[in-house]
């Protein structure tokens, strides 16, 4: 890297006085302006890891408002792990369906049965014993060492990145300047006391959090109400909104396929996706492969073999959807078959008064209500 490069990734550095005082500043803020969020323990109160846990892995890629009802109505089932670890994938599934990224899920409840069959439904209290657990990640393994457990660690989500770079000028793009990023983060942590580890660890990392969502935002960041704003160096240049800086986002092809929605009377034909792989586990109407290029005639000779079915009437426009690596177009068929006929092998027939309790992920749910005129 020549001497110019580096001095444009190296951050600017603070006086000793001013670094040492950025954690008491972020934790009085905190104390006064502190988010009321449904997981999230009162001030003075501990943490509940199974709380914790949940939200953490409900939030990677969702956001708060999306996440609360969800959270709601699982710790209202499954009020804590073990009761989540002795319900079935399939009713997991079908009380996510909706949420969005669907392994998520299945490794909530694969963790969930791990901590109840090797921990007795404990918790590991460290980074390294929530690491073994599927699921959980650095950052997810650090969030609940750091809120549930008060470990002197700090967990770096899309709020304190953005936090972060700016308070520094962070001029690295993510995701090349994530380890950097994560080391000016932990001198955010206030010292710890000699032997102890613990030291408002889980309220330091929340209070960057919050400071993201509510002050810090992407957009027109409030910074005359920031508690760090008189030390942010993005702020002294005029050019907050530009950071973090981000590498240009590659977009996968459009991969296109066809949906068959088939009814036979009151009921519609379902099939269970596979466990692996995209949408693994969860309920949808038979489809074609979904693959770039293709057209309409290669998807339609993928149609469900059904005896009675004369012809497939192609509902107009299309269904769209943009996953995290490629966006999808479906065409929907639909047919209606006699009341005896039977569901072709790996499917089924399900009452369509009853799909709302069905594990049907969201392009489904937009197949079925387009296929079905709901």
């Amino acid at each position: 890297m020549s001497s110019r490069a580096a001095a444009r990734t190296k951050p600017r550095d603070a006086s000793p006085d001013t670094a040492a005082a950025r954690p008491a500043l972020l934790l009085a803020w905190y104390d006064r302006h502190r988010r009321r969020l449904p997981w999230r323990a009162p001030a003075g109160e501990p943490a509940d890891p199974y709380r914790v846990w949940l939200s953490e892995i409900m939030l990677q890629q969702t956001t708060v408002k999306a996440v609360g009802p969800y959270f709601e109505k699982f710790v209202s089932r499954w009020p804590d792990v073990a009761a989540l670890a002795r319900a079935s994938l399939g009713d997991v599934l079908r009380m996510w369906a909706g949420l969005g990224y669907y392994s998520r899920a299945r490794n909530l409840h694969a963790c969930a049965v791990a901590v109840l069959r090797d921990h007795g439904g404990v918790f590991p209290d460290s980074e390294e014993g929530l690491r073994t657990l599927p699921g959980i990640g650095p950052y997810t393994a650090a969030a609940i060492a750091a809120i549930a457990f008060d470990r002197r660690t700090m967990p770096v989500d899309g709020n304190i990145e953005r936090v972060v770079s700016r308070l520094f000028a962070v001029e690295e793009a993510l995701p090349q300047a994530k380890p950097l990023i994560q080391q000016l983060a932990s001198t955010l942590l206030g010292p710890s006391r000699a032997g102890d580890e613990k030291c408002r660890a889980g309220d330091s990392a929340q209070a960057l959090m919050d400071l993201g969502a509510s002050i810090c935002t992407p957009k027109k960041p409030a910074c005359a109400l920031c508690p760090l704003n008189d030390d942010c160096a993005a702020r002294a240049r005029g050019d907050q909104e530009s950071f973090p800086r981000k590498a240009p986002k590659k977009t996968g092809a459009l991969r296109s396929g066809a949906a068959f929605v088939v009814t036979r009377g009151d009921e519609l034909l379902v099939r269970t996706r596979p466990d692996k792989g995209l949408l693994g586990g969860m309920t949808e109407v038979p489809t074609s492969e979904w693959l770039a290029g293709q057209d309409d005639v290669a998807a339609l000779e993928q149609a469900p073999p059904l005896k009675g079915v004369a012809r497939w009437h192609r509902k107009a426009g299309v269904v769209t959807h943009v996953f995290t690596h490629f966006p999808l177009e479906l065409a929907v068929y639909t047919a209606t078959v006699a009341a005896r006929t039977r569901a072709p092998e790996g499917m089924r027939w399900v009452p369509v008064a009853t799909l709302a309790d069905e594990a049907f992920p969201n392009v489904m749910r937009k197949v079925v209500a387009h296929g079905l005129g709901m």
